[in-house]
């Protein structure tokens, strides 16, 4: 069985791209997520909806970094989740350059400058 290379794409941020150089709250279009954001200047996340991650996508759990709960924390691991994750911040910077990967319904940057790619 093959893949469809249309969905694959959809899924790396095809869907569009959104900048952002200050403290708005972005978010994507109803029924897509943020699926990479890139870091163009050293960056910080708002504690309150800096990463909101989409854990409830297919009942995947917490399987997305975000501030306000930890994704991979489970003690004991299982299958589907890791154990010692911990929540992002306001003090952890992404510094300039990198670009991170997930699943996030709504991005709240507290300093730094991003661009974040949309997917399904």
């Amino acid at each position: 069985m093959g893949i469809n290379s249309t969905e694959v794409a959809y899924n790396f941020g095809q869907l569009g791209s959104a900048f952002n150089n200050g403290t708005a709250v972005m978010t994507p279009p109803t029924g897509k997520v943020f699926v990479a954001i890139t870091m163009l200047a050293d960056t910080t996340f708002d504690n309150t909806g800096g990463l909101v991650a989409d854990n409830d996508s297919a009942g995947a759990g917490l399987e997305y970094i975000g501030t306000g709960t930890a994704a991979h924390d489970a003690s004991p691991a299982t299958t589907s989740s890791g154990g010692g994750g911990t929540a992002v911040v306001v003090g952890s910077t992404f510094p300039e350059g990198i670009t991170i990967y997930g699943r996030w319904t709504s991005i709240n940057p507290a300093s730094g400058m991003i661009v974040a790619y949309i997917g399904n």
